[in-house]
C-alpha cells in the first residue's frame, strides 16, 4: 500500500454526509493489478504519475453509484483525453486505519466525458474549468 498522495478535503465533503477522516489516498498493489489488468501496462505506466495531480487538483467530481465513492476527473492529453480516478473515502464510521482508496482508473475520449457531463451529477466544478 502506497500513500499517493493527499485529497483537499474541503472540497472533497459534497461528496457524502459523513466526516472524512483523512486526507491520505493510497494505492494498493491489489488495484495496480487490477488496473493493470482492465486498461493495460501501458495505460498504467502513461498515467500512473498523473494520479496525485487528478485526486489533489481534479476538473470535476462526479458522484458515483456507489455510497463514499467519487470519479475525481482530469483532463491529462492534449488529445483530449480525460482520466477519472474512482475513488473511496474513509468516512467516520469506517475503521479508523482505512485511507481514501483508489479503485480504479478510466480514460475517456472527449465524446465520452461531453456525455458524462450532460448525464453524470457533478458534484465539485475546479472554476477555470469550461464546459
Amino acid at each position: 500500500m502506497k500513500i499517493i498522495g493527499r485529497i483537499n478535503i474541503e472540497i472533497y465533503k459534497c461528496a457524502t454526509n459523513k466526516k472524512i477522516i483523512t486526507d491520505d489516498v493510497v494505492l494498493t498493489e491489489n488495484r495496480i493489478h487490477h488496473i493493470i489488468e482492465r486498461r493495460g501496462l501501458e495505460f498504467y505506466n502513461k498515467y500512473k504519475p498523473e494520479f496525485k495531480n487528478i485526486i489533489e487538483n481534479p476538473d470535476y467530481i462526479f458522484k458515483d453509484i456507489k455510497a463514499d465513492t467519487v470519479l475525481a476527473s482530469k483532463s491529462v492529453d492534449s488529445d483530449g483525453k480525460n482520466v477519472n480516478i474512482v475513488l473511496r473515502l474513509a468516512v467516520e464510521g469506517d475503521d479508523p486505519c482505512y485511507k481514501n482508496s483508489i479503485i480504479t482508473a478510466i480514460k475517456e475520449n472527449e465524446k465520452r466525458f461531453l456525455q458524462r457531463l450532460r448525464n453524470g451529477v457533478i458534484l465539485y466544478k475546479r472554476v477555470d474549468c469550461e464546459e
